[in-house]
């Protein structure tokens, strides 16, 4: 019978405790990197509100009035807006700017041209007590997909953030905030030089601002208490609720404090279920709104939204209609996010 030497006992021995140590290593390498992905991308402050929600106070409710009335005309009235319904498009622009001038601001209308034809994102500011070169953007499209009345995707965006710079235009902060709505985030346009917050966004670095904050506020009105109503790119959906009834803040690796700090804030002031991540940007869906182009001029942006295709089922068709919105969580929603900017701008 075959008996192995004392030296290659000796070398199997040495080569299976190499082979043991090198194991331990990578389990331990993996570990940390386990620990670092779970802290840096989906670890969030606080608790997403569980509880019953409680009646509309008679701030929110004229709140509520005001998104209806906003998304109402926006969406209804006006329709489908894009560089195909060019005329709808300036006449969208037009009500933001006379809304805007109503509550008190002085409008700027910034012009670019695509093919000779001027489009237009929309700007008011409310200028700091003490720190006022430091800015907080927050904005939302106007345009929409194809034919789509956009009532969701991106009414209710376009309308918060409108409905928010009423809020503020009266309220000091320290910070400055700006309140600008973004044209040409949708298809042709989505992801080139001629989209409309990369134009703001570049217009900005080139300046030299000192942008420390961006909420870019997307498709944000629809909710479901469904099982399996919320979908995700797998495998995210591993580690968040099937149901579609929350608010989502988005954002890639380097805006991880923003995410955080905004979430913090919005669990601390409003009664609303609430979920957050910052994750890789090329995931599918992280970087699907005018927060992209900030990130591309270095600057920490997040979206916060209903999570748009992964949710909402009308999506970018002409079934986006203002019948779908659920305005009484969108109020919840909007009011969350004044406490939100006021603390980020403080």
């Amino acid at each position: 019978m075959y008996q192995p030497s004392n030296k290659r006992r000796l070398k199997f021995q040495i080569v299976s405790k190499s082979a043991l140590i090198r194991l331990t290593i990578l389990c331990g390498i993996l570990l940390v990197l386990s620990i670092w992905g779970w802290f840096t991308m989906f670890a969030m402050p606080a608790q997403s509100y569980r509880g019953q929600f409680t009646t509309l106070n008679n701030e929110e409710i004229a709140l509520q009035a005001l998104l209806k009335q906003d998304i109402q005309k926006i969406a209804s009235e006006i329709g489908a807006r894009n560089s195909g319904q060019y005329a709808k498009l300036n006449a969208t622009k037009a009500f933001l700017e006379e809304a805007f001038t109503k509550a008190g601001y002085q409008p700027k209308s910034i012009e670019y041209k695509i093919q000779g034809k001027p489009y237009y994102n929309l700007e008011v500011e409310k200028i700091g007590t003490d720190q006022p070169q430091e800015i907080v953007v927050v904005g939302g499209h106007y345009d929409t997909a194809f034919n789509s009345q956009g009532a969701n995707d991106n009414a209710t965006g376009a309308a918060a953030t409108l409905e928010l710079a009423r809020i503020f235009a009266t309220k000091p902060t320290k910070r400055t905030i700006r309140f600008v709505e973004f044209t040409n985030e949708e298809p042709p346009y989505f992801w080139t030089k001629d989209m409309g917050s990369l134009v703001y966004a570049k217009q900005l670095h080139e300046q030299g601002e000192n942008i420390v904050a961006m909420l870019s506020l997307e498709t944000m009105g629809y909710f479901s208490d469904i099982e399996k109503s919320q979908k995700y790119p797998f495998p995210i959906g591993l580690l968040y609720p099937n149901q579609g009834n929350f608010i989502g803040f988005i954002g890639n690796i380097q805006s991880g404090d923003l995410v955080r700090k905004a979430i913090a804030s919005f669990r601390n002031h409003a009664q609303f279920p609430s979920e957050g991540a910052s994750l890789p940007d090329w995931i599918p869906g992280i970087g699907w709104s005018d927060h992209w182009s900030f990130w591309q001029q270095g600057y920490p942006a997040i979206m916060v939204t209903d999570t748009a295709t992964y949710r909402y089922p009308h999506y970018h068709t002409e079934q986006d209609t203002f019948d779908k919105i659920d305005f009484g969580k969108l109020t919840r929603v909007v009011t969350g996010l004044a406490e939100v900017i006021a603390d980020l701008a403080n």
